[in-house]
């Protein structure tokens, strides 16, 4: 089963989470915060696997509570899923900043949210999601590249391409597809170079990609 908390200061909106998430046989809701303190005692108690936030709570913001989760938090779990109406506020951006794991709209399909939850699980993020590459070019614009770290150079040829690939918000079938490969032999290198980047997931490893100008927004 896969463990969820759900983070909102409206409670029609949880109840509407909960009902739509209460078909999945492999989802199970363990707790519910209504502002970003209670939902970091919420997943303390709870170690959910996946939290939902919201990021505009009048009782203490998501970011603030993404941040303090993802800090506290063991490997890539909890994974932190923004849920937005996509203002594109610093509110959305900083909770990028903060090490949100995925975003998704409020208004989504309910299997999309599903599916949602199951991906960041897995650890494989939200790249496939129209929402978050929008997030990210609109953060690259407003956020410029910094002076090159020397980081770039680390990467292979073969690194580096995938890198710009998964920017594109490729899976790692459709990478392989792209290059020929085997989707095992992208997962290798993807895994090589995220090391060698020290970002911890996908979406960080695509954000870093965006900073650094090695992708671009469309």
């Amino acid at each position: 089963m896969i463990r969820v908390v759900l983070v909102d200061d409206q409670a029609v909106v949880r109840a509407g989470f909960r009902v739509l998430l209460g078909d999945a046989e492999d989802l199970e809701i363990v707790g519910e915060a209504a502002s970003g303190p209670e939902a970091v005692a919420v997943v303390r108690s709870t170690r959910p696997d996946v939290v939902c936030m919201d990021v505009r709570m009048p009782g203490g913001d998501g970011l603030t509570a993404t941040r303090q989760i993802v800090a506290e938090r063991v490997g890539v779990l909890p994974a932190v899923l923004v849920v937005t109406t996509f203002d594109l506020d610093e509110y959305v951006f900083g909770a990028l900043e903060a090490g949100a794991d995925g975003f998704i709209l409020k208004d989504c399909d309910p299997a999309e949210l599903a599916d949602a939850i199951r991906r960041l699980a897995r650890g494989d993020g939200m790249l496939d999601q129209s929402v978050t590459r929008r997030v990210i070019a609109e953060f690259a614009r407003r956020r410029p590249a910094p002076a090159p770290d020397g980081q770039t150079e680390l990467l292979t040829a073969r690194e580096t391409d995938i890198v710009r690939l998964l920017a594109q918000g490729m899976s790692n079938a459709e990478i392989a597809e792209a290059l020929f490969v085997e989707p095992s032999t992208v997962k290798s290198h993807l895994g090589r170079a995220m090391t060698k980047l020290g970002t911890r997931d996908r979406l960080q490893t695509v954000v870093w990609a965006y900073r650094t100008g090695l992708a671009a927004p469309d």
